[in-house]
C-alpha cells in the first residue's frame, strides 16, 4: 500500500487510557455520571447485605435451638426478611436507574467521541491524509468506536459495581473475623495475580487485533477503489494472496487474544472452588480448636459467622471471576479507545496568520470594510501600531527563491522564483514528478515551504489566515470529488450562500448547463457514489462550475481537461477561457495545445525552472519546450 497504516508506537495499552475514558464520560455528563455511581454503590451494598442478614438469622436460630422456642424466633426472622426485601426493592430501583442512564451515557458519549474525531479530523493538514490509508481512518469510526461502546455500556459499570461489592464484602468479613478474612484475601490475591498475568498478554494481542482490522479495511478500501485496474491487468490472484496475508495477521492476533481471554474464566472459577474448600476447612479448624476471634465487632467466631463466611467467600471469588469475564471487552475497548485518542491527539494544522479577507467598499476615496457581499475584496492587515490597512485583492502571486520537500531529506523544489501578475495565465509543463502540482499546493498552503518566500498581493502568505487564503483561490483538480446530493448542491459547494441563479450562470460559463438540463431531474438530479452515473467529462464540468460560482481572483487548474474527450474539451475550453478572463490563473497540463495562449509558460525539470516565456518565445529558443511541443521527446 502506498499509504502507511496508522499504528500506535506503544507496545501495549496503558492504564491511563481507561482513566481518560472515565474523565471523558464525566466531562460529557457531569450530572448523570455521579447519579450512576451512587446507583451502582446502592446496588453493590444490596448485593453484599444478604451476608449480614444471614448471620443475624442464624444467630436467632442459634439462640432458639437449645430451648426449641421457635415461636419467639418468628418475629425477628420476619423482621429480618422484610428488611431484606426492602433492601432488595431499593436495589431493584437503583439497578433499573443506572441501566437506563447508562444507555443515554453510552450512546451519547459515542456520538460526542465521533463528533470530536470528525471535528478534529477536519483540522488536520493534507499531509495526514496523504500518509494514512483511508480505510484505516474509517476504522476509527467503525471498529474502534464499536469496541469502545461495549466497554462503556457493559464492562465499566460491571467492573465498577464489582469493585464496590468487593470493598463492601471485605469490610463485612473484617467486621466478623480477621483470620478468615486473611484466608479469603490471600486466595483472591492469587486469583488477581493470575488474572493480571493473563489479561496483560490478552491486552497486547487485542491491541494488535485492532491494528490488524484497520490494516484489512485499508487494504480492502484500496482494492475496491482500484478494482477496475485489478481486473484490467488480471491481478485477482495476487490481490487474493495479499488479502490472505492481511487476514492471516488478523486471525493470528485474534486467536492469541481470545485464547488468553477465554482460558481465564475457567481457571479463576476452579481457583474460587479451591478457596471455598480451604475457607471451609479453616473455619472448621477454628471452631474445633475454639481459637479466640479477632474482629472489629468483637463477637466470638461461631457457626452463625462461619456459614455466611462461606457464602461471602463464594461471592468474593465470584466477583473476581466477574472481572475476568470483562477482560475481553475491556482490553478491546481500551485498544479502541487508545486509537480514538490517537486520532484526537494528532497535531492539527497550524495557522499563525492574522491577515483576513473582507468585503470592502470605496468611501471618500478610501477602502472601508463592508458587512455584506459587495463584490470587492481586500486583505485586512492589522499592524503592531494598531493601524489597520486594506490591500485590494488583485491576484498578484510571487515566489522568491523557494525550496521545498515533502520530507526533510528529500527536496522537491529547488530555488524556484516566479511571478504571476494580476490577470496573467501561467502554465506549468514538465514530466511527472517535476514539481508542477507541488507549486500549486504551496500557493494554497497545503504544505509550507522550507525556505524562501511566497507573496500574495505583496503579503507573505504565512501572514494570511489559511481559510481566507484558500477562499481567494479556485481549484479544479484532475480527480473530481462529487458529494452525495443534487447537482445544484455540488455546484453550490463552491460558495454555500450562492443563489440558484448564480449556480445556473456558473454552469453556463463552464459549459455544463446543457447536459445538466437533460438529466432526469435536471439540477435536482441526485448524485451518489461520487457521481458515478455521470461520465468523467460531465463530472469535470460540474467541478469547473463549482469553481466558477466561487468567483475567486486566482484559479488553479490541475490537469482540468485531462479526462475529457476532444469534443468536450472544446466546450470546456470556451468556458475555461471565460472563467479565466480577468483572473490570475495557474494551469498544469500535459496537453500542450491547452497552454499555447498562456502569458507565461514555465518548464520544470526535477523541481527546477529550466525555461520560461510565451509559447512563441519558447518555440523560437528551440529548447526543451520546443522539443516537447514538436514531439522530439515526450513529457513522461
Amino acid at each position: 500500500m502506498a499509504k502507511q497504516t496508522m499504528q500506535a508506537k506503544r507496545p501495549g495499552v496503558k492504564p491511563a487510557v481507561i482513566l481518560r475514558v472515565f474523565k471523558s464520560l464525566f466531562r460529557f455528563y457531569p450530572v448523570l455520571m455521579p447519579i450512576v455511581f451512587v446507583c451502582l454503590l446502592i446496588n453493590a451494598l444490596t448485593n453484599a447485605a444478604p451476608a449480614i442478614f444471614m448471620q443475624q438469622a442464624l444467630a436467632v436460630v442459634g439462640r432458639c435451638w437449645p430451648t426449641g422456642d421457635w415461636e419467639s424466633a418468628a418475629g425477628p426472622i420476619g423482621q429480618i426478611t422484610l428488611s431484606l426485601a426492602g433492601i432488595y426493592l431499593v436495589g431493584l430501583v437503583a439497578n433499573f436507574t443506572w441501566n437506563r442512564l447508562m444507555a443515554i451515557i453510552c450512546q451519547g458519549s459515542l456520538e460526542k467521541f465521533r463528533e470530536e474525531m470528525f471535528d478534529h479530523m477536519e483540522t488536520l493538514p493534507i499531509r495526514y491524509f496523504d500518509t494514512h490509508a483511508h480505510g484505516d481512518i474509517m476504522s476509527f469510526y467503525t471498529n474502534d468506536i464499536d469496541a469502545l461502546r461495549q466497554m462503556i455500556s457493559q464492562s465499566l459499570p460491571q467492573i465498577t459495581m464489582t469493585c464496590l461489592v468487593l470493598v463492601s464484602v471485605f469490610f463485612i468479613m473484617l467486621w466478623y473475623s480477621l483470620w478468615m478474612t486473611i484466608v479469603v484475601v490471600a486466595g483472591t490475591a492469587l486469583m488477581a495475580l493470575s488474572s493480571k498475568a493473563l489479561a496483560g498478554r490478552s491486552a497486547r494481542f487485542f491491541l494488535a487485533q485492532q491494528r490488524a482490522i484497520a490494516a484489512v479495511e485499508g487494504h480492502v478500501e484500496e482494492i475496491m477503489n482500484g478494482e477496475r485496474v485489478v481486473q484490467v491487468f488480471c491481478h485477482q490472484r495476487e490481490c487474493e494472496a495479499d488479502f490472505d496475508q492481511y487476514n492471516e495477521r488478523l486471525f493470528d492476533a485474534s486467536r492469541k487474544a481470545n485464547t488468553f481471554a477465554n482460558i481465564l474464566a475457567p481457571i479463576l472459577m476452579n481457583m474460587g472452588n479451591v478457596i471455598y474448600v480451604v475457607v471451609a476447612v479453616v473455619a472448621g479448624i477454628l471452631l474445633a480448636l475454639d481459637v479466640p476471634s479477632v474482629s472489629i465487632s468483637g463477637s466470638a467466631f461461631t457457626i452463625a459467622i462461619a456459614v455466611p463466611f462461606l457464602n461471602m467467600t463464594k461471592q468474593f471469588a465470584g466477583q473476581i471471576g466477574q472481572i475476568s469475564q470483562q477482560v475481553n471487552p475491556v482490553v478491546m475497548g481500551m485498544a479502541g479507545a487508545e486509537r480514538v485518542f490517537t486520532l484526537i491527539d494528532e497535531e492539527p494544522e497550524t495557522d499563525d496568520g492574522y491577515v483576513e479577507l473582507v468585503n470592502v467598499r470605496m468611501v471618500d476615496g478610501k477602502l472601508s470594510e463592508a458587512g455584506e457581499r459587495t463584490g470587492m475584496w481586500a486583505w485586512k492587515h492589522p499592524h503592531h501600531s494598531g493601524e489597520v490597512t486594506y490591500t485590494p485583492l488583485a491576484g498578484d502571486v510571487r515566489f522568491h527563491d523557494v525550496d521545498f520537500g515533502y520530507t526533510p531529506d528529500h527536496t522537491v523544489l529547488h530555488d524556484v522564483s516566479l511571478y504571476a501578475k494580476p490577470g496573467q495565465k501561467v502554465a506549468f509543463v514538465g514530466a511527472t514528478g517535476a514539481g508542477k502540482t507541488t507549486i500549486t499546493n504551496l500557493i494554497n498552503r497545503f504544505y509550507d515551504i522550507a525556505d524562501g518566500k511566497i507573496r500574495y498581493d505583496g503579503i507573505n502568505i504565512n501572514k494570511i489566515r489559511k481559510g481566507d487564503l484558500r477562499r481567494s483561490l479556485g481549484i479544479v483538480l484532475q480527480d473530481v470529488n462529487l458529494f452525495t446530493g443534487t447537482v445544484l448542491d455540488n455546484i453550490r459547494y463552491g460558495r454555500l450562500n450562492a443563489s440558484d441563479e448564480e449556480c445556473f450562470d456558473a454552469a453556463k460559463l463552464a459549459g455544463a448547463d446543457d447536459f445538466i438540463r437533460r438529466l432526469p431531474q435536471g439540477y435536482d438530479t441526485l448524485l451518489t457514489d461520487n457521481g458515478s452515473q455521470l461520465s468523467q467529462g460531465q463530472r469535470q464540468l460540474i467541478s469547473i462550475a463549482r469553481a466558477a460560482v466561487a468567483d475567486p481572483p486566482v484559479m488553479i487548474l490541475d490537469e482540468a481537461t485531462s479526462s475529457i474527450d476532444t469534443r468536450t474539451e472544446a466546450i470546456v475550453q470556451r468556458g475555461m477561457d471565460a472563467l479565466m478572463k480577468g483572473r490570475t490563473t495557474f494551469v498544469i497540463a500535459h496537453r500542450l495545445s491547452t497552454v499555447r495562449n498562456s502569458d507565461v509558460i514555465i518548464v520544470l525539470d526535477h523541481g527546477r525552472i529550466i525555461e520560461r516565456g510565451s509559447h512563441d518565445e519558447l518555440i523560437a529558443k528551440k529548447g526543451t519546450y520546443y522539443q516537447l511541443y514538436t514531439g522530439a521527446f515526450e513529457l513522461e
